[in-house]
């Protein structure tokens, strides 16, 4: 693994390049822009809003029902989307691959690095909710980074492996949308991890997500650090997703420009 990252790190330039792309493809000739960034977990949150604190009371462990349901929309809006358009990117990409020699994996990394962006311009709603709800900050809010990282690593192990597939089994374009709305939820998005019953919690938090997620608020909404257990349990599966998505796609890589 050590000499792919070193060839991707002698291609980062196209990798930046590709990632500007991408940015510049999603958002060309659109109304309203980057604000689609801000609006899908928005209006998500919108919705949420109006069902579990108006029709059903859903408890949010004392944060703000808003707050609590974005916190977690935001992170999960930067992996759906990451997946949905990483996933098909080789294949729609194909004169490259079969044409032109680079390290493959820049295509779904940079749809990733597009998403991240994406992730970054909703996260100034979430600083604008935390305010106006006065949600006090805390120490804590330097975490933020090692959580993102970890979900990073994840998402790119989850990509590479799944956008390989896709190039010999076309049938995934079908599965992905169907399993990015089942993992949500089983993922603790418009529910807290406490009403998870305790015998099923040690499987529930087997989903990388989950604890990534509750990290997430642990260290931006309640002033606490990540419960290490969850969260220590996300890191090191998030690490062997990467690594294993890493491997696999680059061992079938040689056969891309065959199937495409």
């Amino acid at each position: 693994m050590k000499n792919w990252l070193t060839e991707l790190y002698r291609h980062r330039d196209l990798l930046w390049m590709w990632t500007a792309r991408e940015i510049k493809v999603r958002y060309t000739q659109s109304l309203l822009g980057a604000a689609w960034a801000i609006l899908q977990p928005l209006s998500l949150m919108v919705m949420f809003t109006a069902i579990f604190s108006f029709v059903v009371r859903m408890p949010t462990d004392g944060l703000p029902y808003p707050v609590f349901s974005y916190s977690a929309l935001l992170p999960w809006t930067f992996f759906a989307s990451s997946i949905g358009f990483a996933v098909p990117s080789l294949v729609q990409n194909m004169n490259l691959v079969t044409k032109i020699y680079f390290p493959r994996e820049i295509l779904p990394m940079a749809s990733v690095a597009a998403g991240l962006v994406d992730f970054l311009i909703a996260a100034l709603v979430l600083g604008g909710m935390v305010a106006w709800y006065r949600i006090p900050l805390h120490a804590t809010l330097i975490f933020i980074p090692v959580i993102l990282l970890v979900q990073i690593l994840l998402t790119l192990g989850v990509v590479l492996f799944a956008s390989a597939v896709n190039v010999f089994y076309r049938d995934i374009r079908f599965v992905v949308p169907l399993g990015i709305q089942l993992w949500m939820y089983a993922t603790p998005i418009i529910y807290p991890t406490s009403l998870v019953p305790d015998p099923f919690r040690r499987f529930y938090m087997l989903n990388p997500m989950a604890g990534v997620i509750e990290a997430y608020r642990d260290v931006a909404l309640r002033g606490a650090w990540p419960d290490w257990n969850g969260f220590g349990l996300a890191a090191i599966m998030s690490v062997l997703v990467f690594a294993g998505g890493y491997s696999y796609f680059k061992r079938v890589e040689w056969q891309f420009a065959d199937c495409i």
